[in-house]
């Protein structure tokens, strides 16, 4: 998420285009998340950083908050940070990589887009620390 979104869209008369801020400044965060599709939990970090060590500390803090006896099936991209022979996961999680090109098999892509549409579009974003705050409202 950052300044330079994709912008999203708008019931608009035909023929001509919506009034709107535009940002020009490039400043970005991220939003590693998680979602049970049976009850709606989720659990979310805003990360400066899309890297092997910012997915193995999600996975790190994603752990610390399931109990015990529970195990975590997470269907995960094949992003180069996580498949990574230096990512740490915990014993009680479990990742299962999609097949690459396939991002409409990702249950949580739609949960992007849902937040995109309804909360983070359309909006003039002042700081790295204004964007970290419109993810954790959002």
């Amino acid at each position: 998420m950052g300044q330079k979104g994709r912008t999203g869209h708008r019931w608009w008369a035909r023929g001509q285009r919506p009034r709107g801020l535009c940002d020009q400044r490039h400043d970005w965060t991220y939003l590693d998340a998680t979602v049970r599709p049976a009850t709606g939990e989720g659990f979310a970090l805003v990360l400066p950083v899309v890297s092997t060590t910012a997915t193995s500390v999600f996975l790190e803090h994603l752990a610390a908050t399931l109990a015990p006896d529970v195990h975590a099936v997470l269907v995960i991209d094949q992003a180069g940070w996580h498949g990574s022979r230096q990512l740490r996961v915990s014993n009680n999680v479990i990742l299962i990589q999609l097949p690459p090109y396939a991002p409409e098999l990702n249950p949580v892509e739609r949960v992007w887009l849902h937040l995109r549409e309804r909360f983070l579009s359309h909006r003039l974003l002042n700081s790295n620390a204004a964007i970290v705050d419109a993810c954790c409202q959002a």
